[in-house]
């Protein structure tokens, strides 16, 4: 059973905070009594959700960030500092983009444009804040939007996919390490949602703007039909905040995936040899992980004690 956690005066750093999920959580963790920081690349959008939030009566302020800039990024985070006098409790990467198209198709720009923003934008969310929410000693909680896509692969979004895979796997880490610190960690993997994300291609930058994916009006307005029947994006930051005060590792509020899933994983785990296929073997590699990981941890204990 979710309990129920005391949010007031904490700051909540939200990335892709100006529409969408992001802005869902924002006006989620307002009503909660957050203070809250909207990031987001559009400026105009910033201002719009700025003034929505402080109608509410709500302490927000905007930063206009680029995520995969690494050094706005910095920046960002002593603005934080500076406006609010401490560090983050409760840090959010959520901004996302999406491309579709053929994957065999794709170009070097496409997959650094689409892993720049949704794999690099969460590390560095990350690399920026982690530090300092230790060093703030008051514990906290990061959410990081995956998706449902990130469970398999995709012809259609194959990058999209691949990027949030690699998003799964790093919170699953970054879980089992922050938890001595009292930072708790969750991914949040929604399916469709009722967003602009099909408005992402709009700013796809300059540099990046090779593309093997057919990219018009007509494509934008389809995924915009689609995405027009998604969760809302304060139900789903709803369910967020109860699984975020119920400590899960995965937050999944989309009961109509649960088959999928569980077919995807079966197939997964049915892909193993039994044991008595090579039981040797088995107990032979089993014995040499865990003495590797005894003394992996011995050698962590004597560098923190260093």
């Amino acid at each position: 059973m979710p309990q129920p956690t005391d949010y007031s005066g904490k700051i909540a750093f939200i990335t892709g905070g100006a529409s969408g999920v992001g802005f869902g959580q924002a006006t989620v963790f307002a009503e909660a009594g957050c203070r809250i920081v909207i990031a987001d690349i559009r400026r105009n959008a910033i201002d719009e959700a700025l003034a929505k939030l402080r109608a509410q009566g709500a302490e927000a302020h905007g930063i206009e960030l680029d995520v995969t800039d690494r050094a706005a990024y910095a920046r960002a985070a002593d603005e934080v500092e500076r406006v609010f006098g401490k560090a983050p409790e409760l840090l959010f990467n959520t901004a996302g983009i999406n491309a579709f198209g053929p994957v065999e198709k794709s170009t070097y720009d496409d997959f650094d444009w689409l892993v720049g923003v949704n794999f690099g934008g969460v590390v560095n969310g990350l690399v920026t804040f982690v530090p300092r929410m230790i060093a703030a000693n008051r514990g906290g909680h990061i959410v990081t939007t995956s998706s449902m896509g990130g469970f398999a692969g995709n012809t259609a979004a194959s990058i999209y996919s691949a990027a949030k895979a690699a998003v799964i796997n790093l919170m699953e880490s970054y879980r089992l390490a922050l938890a001595s610190y009292n930072i708790r960690v969750s991914v949040l993997c929604p399916a469709n949602v009722r967003s602009n994300i099909a408005e992402a291609t709009r700013l796809r930058p300059a540099h990046l703007a090779n593309t093997g994916y057919v990219v018009n009006e007509e494509v934008i307005q389809a995924l915009r039909s689609i995405h027009a029947h998604g969760m809302d994006p304060v139900v789903l930051a709803r369910r967020t905040k109860e699984a975020m005060e119920a400590d899960q590792l995965y937050i999944i509020p989309y009961p109509e995936e649960k088959e999928r899933l569980a077919a995807h994983f079966r197939q997964i785990v049915d892909s193993v040899l039994p044991m008595e296929a090579d039981p040797q073997g088995a107990r032979e590699r089993l014995e040499a992980l865990q003495n590797w990981a005894k003394d992996r941890q011995r050698l962590m204990s004597k560098g923190k004690n260093d």
